[in-house]
């Protein structure tokens, strides 16, 4: 693979790992809530003068039940639990919980799309669940067993938007599917932010946080993963998970003065071996789409 696109796929990987301090930052300060509408609004406003071109709007009426979906399963569901979850536990273990996406999509793949799953890919899995059950070990960090169930489901909803993008939209122009999702998510999350609102207004830092979640992390570093998907195919660029929990602790410890434990950097080895067993056999089958909070 050429230089350049292992430089954009760092990139991706230091954007979407960064994204873990920002809910951080912003999340006390909004909502959980509030902040997933932030972010979803601004994302839109990133994507809504690509997706109004002619175009695109024609690819729209084939796609919407699909990016409805999506909206759901995709955005407003995993979004939320991740900002929930950042309550309870620091921006490292929610970058690397978030690298369980590989182990359920396995899972659901089997049940869903019969997918066959082999002795190594198994044995990944095991690794997987013993590397969480290390990172929410109370002598290794501080996280909460509710922000880490909270995670692992916000994972599992991840997991399954990729399966279901491989069963029913693997012919929809990924543009389109993803972009409109999000439209439809931030309208989706509308009722429940009006009940939701913060009692006081965020700081310019959480309203900086919340900017950087929807135009970088949600919006703009979408097109680089759409440019990589072109250029060096599906099962190149969901490499990119293993660079999301390395960078995730890297970025917190270095602006959250996040202490980085052994358990930590065990249960991050741990699953990152695990994700790699459990991947290996079926990555031209079934590729695990990486997502950022």
């Amino acid at each position: 693979m050429e230089f350049k696109y292992w430089l954009v796929l760092t990139l991706l990987g230091a954007i979407w790992g960064s994204a873990f301090i920002f809910i951080k930052i912003a999340a006390p300060e909004f909502g959980a809530i509030g902040l997933v509408q932030m972010r979803l609004i601004i994302a839109s406003l990133v994507f809504l003068p690509i997706l109004l071109r002619k175009k695109y709007l024609i690819l729209l009426k084939p796609a919407w039940k699909h990016s409805l979906v999506l909206a759901v399963t995709n955005n407003a569901i995993p979004f939320t639990l991740f900002s929930y979850g950042s309550f309870g536990a620091d921006s490292n273990i929610l970058a690397i919980l978030n690298a369980t996406t590989a182990f359920n999509t396995m899972i659901i793949a089997f049940i869903w799309l019969r997918e066959e799953v082999t002795l190594k890919q198994f044995f990944g899995l095991v690794l997987g669940f013993i590397g969480v059950i290390i990172l929410v070990n109370p002598q290794s960090s501080s996280t909460t067993i509710l922000a880490a169930i909270l995670c692992l489901g916000g994972a599992a909803c991840y997991s399954f938007s990729t399966v279901f993008i491989q069963k029913y939209s693997n012919k929809t122009n990924k543009m389109v599917l993803i972009g409109w999702s999000i439209i439809f998510s931030a309208v989706i999350m509308l009722p429940a932010t009006l009940y939701n609102l913060p009692s006081e207004l965020p700081s310019s830092k959480a309203f900086l946080s919340a900017g950087w979640l929807g135009t970088i992390s949600t919006g703009l570093a979408f097109f680089g993963y759409v440019y990589l998907i072109e250029k060096i195919g599906a099962v190149k660029t969901s490499t990119v998970a293993y660079f999301l929990p390395i960078f995730g602790i890297i970025w917190g410890a270095l602006f959250l003065n996040e202490v980085i434990s052994i358990g930590i950097i065990l249960g991050c080895f741990t699953i990152l071996v695990g994700v790699f067993f459990a991947t290996s056999n079926n990555r031209n089958k079934l590729t695990t789409d990486i997502h950022a909070n």
